[in-house]
């Protein structure tokens, strides 16, 4: 079977692609820069195009090309957005809605892909309790804003034309080569393990970090599944201070010089208690523990820079 992947040439696409040769797949990417990502060791089970979601015409060509089973849009933008507010509105609304509109008018039916937790807005909206996908929506920024409106959107195509459009809640995605939209999380890790200072505004602001290589599987379980039971999933994450990743980087890098201005920044934190049972109990997913996932990173910017690496304590 082909996956079609838009923005698959990104942060999440190039861990994603290798998880759905490894299923058996035929995979089409299609994204604004080709080249960021290389395939070639998949040879020929994996195609890349150039094209632009935001242009209907690249949108509905790739599809009409490349005849997908089923779609996978990871192309949106990565940060709030309030800066840029037509481009956002280009890549998140209609980047989106082009998408789905392409896969109904070429009959494919399963399309998964990419909401958010910032759809959840803050903790303090709920207070100590876990939020699932029927809690209201409180997000607010225009990231925010724009993935609460895919999910309506996406409810409405599957409502009115019998599609399976999914989406999926993703939260603070952490990997050692991010470097946009929330990142404090990854700074956190990658500037120590390089042997550089690094200082955020508040120790005690909540995280709700995954790895990159758990959404990703967490994206193809999804697209290849037969039929889930649900339109929108939390994925969950880590629930974890600034302070307490500080923490753990020093386990590993004992000297590490982390510095934090104030205590604070509990009541102005993201939601970070999210109840992921959900995806959890229909998938049989499991995400590797946290700390582990710290020692990786410290290890991949050290191999990166090469520098010794750091043994597991």
């Amino acid at each position: 079977m082909t996956t079609l992947v838009f923005g698959g040439t990104g942060f999440i696409g190039r861990r994603a692609i290798p998880q759905l040769v490894a299923e058996g797949e035929q995979v089409v990417v299609m994204d604004i820069n080709p080249t960021t990502a290389d395939f070639s060791s998949l040879g020929d089970a994996v195609k890349v195009v150039a094209g632009d979601v935001t242009a209907f015409e690249d949108v509905i060509k790739s599809v009409v090309d490349s005849k997908p089973d089923r779609i996978i849009n990871l192309a949106y933008m990565i940060g709030g957005g309030e800066n840029t507010p037509h481009f956002s509105f280009r890549l998140d609304l209609l980047g989106m809605d082009n998408c789905f509109e392409a896969a109904r008018l070429c009959g494919v039916n399963r399309v998964v892909y990419a909401s958010s937790f910032a759809v959840s807005g803050l903790q303090k909206e709920f207070g100590d309790v876990a939020i699932d996908e029927q809690a209201p929506m409180y997000g607010s920024n225009i990231y925010a804003m724009n993935k609460r409106y895919n999910e309506f959107q996406a409810a409405q195509f599957n409502k009115n034309y019998g599609m399976s459009i999914i989406g999926v809640r993703p939260p603070m995605v952490t990997g050692y080569d991010k470097v946009r939209g929330s990142t404090a999380h990854v700074r956190m890790v990658t500037l120590p393990a390089q042997g550089l200072p690094v200082s955020f505004p508040l120790k005690g602001m909540m995280q709700i970090p995954l790895h990159v290589d758990d959404i990703a599987t967490t994206f193809v379980r999804l697209t290849i599944a037969d039929a889930p039971q649900h339109t929108v999933y939390n994925t969950g994450g880590t629930p974890i201070s600034l302070g307490d990743i500080a923490n753990i980087v020093r386990e590993f890098i004992p000297k590490a010089d982390i510095t934090f201005v104030s205590d604070g920044g509990l009541a102005d934190s993201p939601n970070y208690l999210i109840d992921n049972s959900r995806l959890m109990n229909e998938f049989e997913l499991t995400y590797a523990p946290y700390r582990d996932r710290v020692l990786q990173m410290i290890n991949e910017v050290r191999a990166h820079h090469g520098m010794p690496l750091v043994d597991s304590k």
